[in-house]
Formats: structure tokens, C-alpha cells, sequence
């Protein structure tokens, strides 16, 4: 892709609209995925919807005139990516099947939060109180949503949870994964890794396989669609404007899962959600805050 060429402002409200269709987009995703749970084993939906996923990025990465394997696919940052984004794909998607897709998507937002922290202590990365203290105060936000302990506290939430940590070792693994590795090999291994996943789940917890209706076959469709656009979106706005600009846009990804968790499945937003997700979308958009500080010779 191209270097962008256009003024800062223009590039950065360009970049904001590539964002927020992005997380308008995985969010219909998570609704389709959701859906088609309630006919389809979990495995057989992570088997399709990773292997239609990894088909796209396949005929992507053809077109573009680029191998679909090379050595530094098998690299130990490689291993270790593919292991956290089977777990992180596995109970998030476990999640959305049975759990509200609007709480789900409300634990997800504190992976950016688990990764400043897990880059600090794994990468050597310096993060000072602030960071720290903005770190705790959204972990904070997602014990709130989960209330653990209360009368409606449900052990299923911890899925979110587990979900939201998958994806956060998976995002450390691809910083230290080889610069020779593009984003659509990446995202090739990525639903390569879900498919892994249904696999592995289908082992565990076996269920006979159903034949997708016209239903499911629309649904799974919709998701692979909605996913692939929804991840060029993404690559779209992190390539244009400045990082700091676009990436608090990511949290509007909130707005439609909440918005369509409730028009579509009835779920009602409670205060405790509330709560919860404003600590962590306002710890969020205070470590990015911090960070451009940071990069332009603040303290920590």
C-alpha cells in the first residue's frame, strides 16, 4: 500500500471512518457468529467460518503475488501466537454462544489494556504509574461487568475473559513475530488457528456434526464476509493518519455490540455494564493518551 500523502486532518478523519467501519464490521460478525450458534456445534462453526476466513486471505495473498508458507511461519513468536489465538478464538467465541454478545464485546475492549501490561513485563517496555494505575482501574471495570460474587454472577462470563487474554498474548506474539511475515499471512495462520481450534474443541466436547440450513449457510457466510472486510478496514486505518488518532476509535466496536445485542437478542444494558465499560474505554483512551506523551519525551 501506498504511503498516505494526505494532510494530517484529512488523513486522520479517513483513517477514523476505516476504523469505525472495521469495529462496525466485526461487530456483525459477532452477531452472525452468535446466531448461527443457536443450530451449529461451536467447533463446526469455528471449522467453517476459520477455514472460509484462511480461503480468503489465501486468494488474497495469490494475488498479491506472495507465498502462502515461508520457513519464518514456524518461528517460536509464530508458535507462540498460534497458541494463544486458539485459546483466545476458542472461549471468545464459546462467549458469544452462550453468554450476551454485549457483554462479551464490552470485556474484549480491555485486551489494548492486558497488552500495555503483558509489553511491560514481557517486552521490557517502560510504563510508569499513570499507565499502571489506568491499567487497574479497567481490569477494574471488567471485575464490575463480571461481579464475581453477586447473586447473578455466572462462572460462563470468565469465557469473555479468557477470550480477551487469548487475544492479548496473541497481539504481544505478533510484535516479536518476523518482519518477513505480512498482515495477510497473518491473517491467513489467524483463521487458520480457529479452524485449530474447532478441531481441538470438536476432541474435547464432541458433537455430531449438523448440515448447515439456508440459514446457517447465510449466517456463516455473513461472518466470513463481515470478518475479512472488517480486518482490511482495520489495516486500512492503521495505515492511514497517525496510530494515536485512529486506535481510539476501536472502542466504538462497544457501541455496536451493545446496540445490536440489544436489538437483536433483547439483552438489556445494566448499570453495572455501564460502569464497567466506562472505566474501560476511559482507561483506554488515557494509556494511548499517555503513550503519545511518552513517544514525544514525557515521562512515563
Amino acid at each position: 500500500m501506498t504511503p498516505n500523502i494526505l494532510p494530517d486532518g484529512r488523513a486522520n478523519a479517513l483513517g477514523a471512518v476505516w476504523m469505525v467501519s472495521a469495529m462496525a464490521l466485526f461487530a456483525v460478525e459477532d452477531s452472525f457468529i452468535k446466531a448461527a450458534s443457536q443450530t451449529m456445534p461451536v467447533w463446526q462453526i469455528l471449522m467453517i467460518f476459520g477455514l472460509g476466513g484462511a480461503l480468503v486471505f489465501a486468494c488474497l495473498l495469490l494475488r498479491e503475488g506472495l507465498p502462502l508458507f515461508i520457513p519464518e511461519v514456524v518461528s517460536r513468536p509464530m508458535r507462540i501466537r498460534v497458541v494463544f489465538e486458539v485459546s483466545g478464538r476458542l472461549f471468545y467465541v464459546l462467549a458469544l454462544a452462550l453468554t450476551p454478545l454485549s457483554s462479551a464485546t464490552v470485556i474484549l475492549q480491555a485486551t489494548p489494556l492486558v497488552v500495555v501490561a503483558g509489553a511491560a513485563l514481557v517486552f521490557g517496555e517502560r510504563v510508569g504509574w499513570r499507565r499502571w494505575t489506568a491499567i487497574f482501574v479497567g481490569m477494574a471495570g471488567v471485575v464490575i461487568i463480571i461481579r464475581p460474587g453477586a447473586d447473578s454472577f455466572s462462572p460462563l462470563s470468565i469465557l469473555a475473559l479468557l477470550g480477551m487474554i487469548g487475544f492479548a498474548g496473541r497481539d504481544l506474539a505478533s510484535r516479536a513475530a518476523p518482519a518477513a511475515i505480512s498482515t495477510l499471512m497473518l491473517g491467513l495462520y489467524g483463521f487458520l488457528s480457529m479452524a485449530l481450534a474447532g478441531a481441538l474443541y470438536a476432541a474435547w466436547q464432541p458433537e455430531v456434526a449438523v448440515w448447515p440450513s439456508l440459514r446457517d449457510a447465510a449466517l456463516l457466510m455473513g461472518a466470513i464476509f463481515a470478518g475479512t472486510v472488517a480486518y482490511a478496514c482495520l489495516m486500512r486505518a492503521m495505515r492511514t493518519g497517525e496510530v494515536s488518532a485512529v486506535t481510539p476509535f476501536r472502542y466504538t466496536r462497544l457501541i455496536f455490540g451493545i446496540a445490536l445485542g440489544i436489538a437483536l437478542f433483547g439483552e438489556r444494558l445494566t448499570a453495572p455494564m455501564m460502569l464497567g465499560s466506562g472505566l474501560i474505554v476511559a482507561s483506554g483512551i488515557f494509556i494511548l493518551w499517555r503513550s503519545r506523551k511518552v513517544a514525544e519525551g514525557s515521562d512515563a
